[in-house]
């Protein structure tokens, strides 16, 4: 990790802006339809009407165009897996990678490996090829995954690897037959990854993945929203696998959420940044790529605020402000970019946008899938692939998992 980066990490962390290059257009205000009382009426009733951006209406892609991507993504996974049956590596350095000191990498491959199973499972499992990848990957993930730990003191990546095995082994285990002679097994996988989350939640509820305050046996860093929106909704399929999920775990991770949430639904970076609500990473143009998880994740465990209206304000907001998430797409720096937009937002947030797509009724999906099958067909790669932030050779593996995934929702319940 290069001075640079480091810097850029302590920075961000407790605040302060970096390089914003001109903020350029302000965000439009949001204002509630009625004056008065807008935090404790969306906390009350969750009846918070906004105006917002709406974009125009786009063309249905053709099916066979949105196939075609599909397949060409696959192959991409196929054609990228490790020997191993891994995906993803510590090569193909930039001189501005992320701090990641040791330990570092067997969080991301577990990661980014449980993503692809994902994506390949969802999405491509009839193709060929993609069962013999399955089961190679499914027998270096069982393997593998239970070694993953916290790395050092202050990195904590191995919140995203618990959070996304926890998600892949529910999708198996909701497959299987109930006879399965293989459920009793990845029900305890499931179970000691929840138990991980458990040992590394952070001292106020929550998840993070650093800790730069006192480098605590359990963590005292301060919750991030994203992270702890992605272990909830893995936990959420989780409890639908029929695994045990603490109910104190989700309900700390609900408050954490909730703390940093703004009236509008923009929600703080971290729980750090909540006396700093003018942040720009904090404004709505900062919480394109976080609002679609926080909403999903608190929707799940029965937030009553979040509405059909909430849901669909902000899939408005994605898809008219695209533009905000896609200036940072690709720039190697975190946060370089306006309203300190990270690259690693963008495939991220529109694949909890998709999840969030499918909560709302079937007559008001076929818009916003369209909007979102013409965001993601246009940024695939000559490869097959698709990726917003280079990091070593997983940016590739898990941006491809993610728009593969979100594509998978882009299809028309008539098709």
């Amino acid at each position: 990790m290069t001075k640079r980066c480091a810097w850029a990490a302590v920075l961000v962390l407790f605040g302060l802006p970096l390089r914003l290059g001109g903020q350029g257009f302000a965000e439009e205000t949001l204002r509630p339809a009625s004056p008065g009382g807008v935090a404790a009426k969306a906390a009350h009733d969750g009846a918070l009407r906004l105006s917002h951006p709406k974009a125009p209406p786009v063309a249905p892609p053709a099916p066979a165009a949105l196939e075609a991507s599909v397949r060409r993504g696959v192959e991409f996974l196929l054609a990228r897996q490790n020997k191993n049956g891994s995906w993803g590596s510590a090569h193909n350095t930039t001189g501005l990678d992320i701090y990641a000191p040791t330990g570092s990498h067997e969080a991301f491959r577990a990661g980014t490996t449980a993503l692809c199973l994902s994506a390949l499972m969802e999405i491509g499992d009839r193709m060929p090829g993609v069962p013999a990848a399955i089961d190679r990957g499914q027998a270096w993930f069982l393997e593998n995954v239970g070694k993953v730990r916290r790395a050092t003191p202050d990195t904590l990546y191995n919140s995203w690897a618990h959070a996304y095995a926890i998600d892949y082994l529910s999708r198996v285990l909701l497959a299987e037959p109930k006879d399965s002679p293989r459920s009793p097994r990845l029900l305890r996988l499931v179970e000691q990854q929840i138990g991980m989350l458990g040992r590394y939640e952070c001292v106020d509820g929550g998840w993070c993945y650093y800790d730069f305050n006192a480098h605590t046996q359990q963590p005292s860093g301060s919750s991030i929203s994203f992270v702890s929106a992605a272990c909830l909704v893995a936990l959420e399929r989780a409890k639908r696998a029929g695994a045990s999920v603490p109910q104190r775990l989700v309900k700390r991770a609900m408050a954490s959420i909730r703390r940093q949430r703004k009236p509008d639904f923009s929600y703080c970076y971290g729980e750090y940044l909540k006396y700093m609500p003018m942040h720009p990473v904090n404004m709505p143009g900062g919480s394109l790529g976080r609002s679609q998880a926080c909403n999903l994740a608190m929707r799940l465990w029965g937030d009553a605020s979040i509405t059909d209206e909430v849901l669909s304000t902000w899939l408005d907001r994605l898809f008219a402000r695209n533009g905000w998430l896609d200036i940072g797409r690709k720039r190697p720096i975190p946060h370089e970019s306006w309203f300190s937009v990270a690259g690693y937002f963008f495939y991220f947030g529109h694949y909890y946008a998709a999840l969030c797509i499918q909560q709302l009724p079937p007559p008001q999906r076929p818009e916003y899938q369209d909007h979102l099958a013409r965001v993601l067909l246009q940024l695939q790669e000559k490869d097959g692939s698709w990726w917003d932030f280079p990091m070593y050779d997983y940016h590739q593996p898990y941006g491809t998992a993610f728009a593969l995934m979100s594509l998978g929702h882009c299809r028309h319940a008539a098709r």
